[in-house]
């Protein structure tokens, strides 16, 4: 049922994130890029944290609703608009990624942007889980 995390012979353990991810046959659930707005679209806030929180929370509803579980999730693409106040918040982002997902770790990529379309969002996190 638990999807096989993949790592050659010889590679360090990633921390954070998984280098591979082997899924088990099941539905392949693929979610549009979330940002850290409610279900109403509504920002609460114009900071990293509580919009990284507010994303993460969206991605599981919507895995919830397909019949999933974080631990289904394969890959997460981050689009984040600022460097600086993300790499001065990993140890915060850390304790709301076990709040919310736990201790899975998906195969992840971060990448910096210059804009997002939805203003004033920091961060858009595109997934993809795999069902059993």
């Amino acid at each position: 049922m638990h999807h096989e995390i993949i790592l050659p012979e010889g590679w360090p353990a990633p921390k954070g994130y998984s280098n591979g991810i082997l899924a088990q046959p099941g539905r392949t659930l693929f979610l549009a890029g979330q940002v850290g707005w409610t279900s109403e679209e509504v920002f609460e806030s114009d900071k990293l944290v509580p919009q990284f929180e507010q994303a993460l929370k969206n991605i599981v509803a919507i895995i919830n609703k397909a019949g999933g579980k974080p631990e289904h999730i394969c890959k997460m693409t981050c689009f984040c608009k600022d460097r600086d106040q993300y790499l001065a918040s990993r140890r915060e982002l850390g304790k709301i990624w076990k709040d919310i997902i736990g201790n899975h770790y998906p195969c992840m990529s971060m990448i910096f942007v210059v804009d997002l379309l939805d203003h004033p969002a920091l961060i858009e996190i595109e997934t993809t889980a795999v069902i059993p």
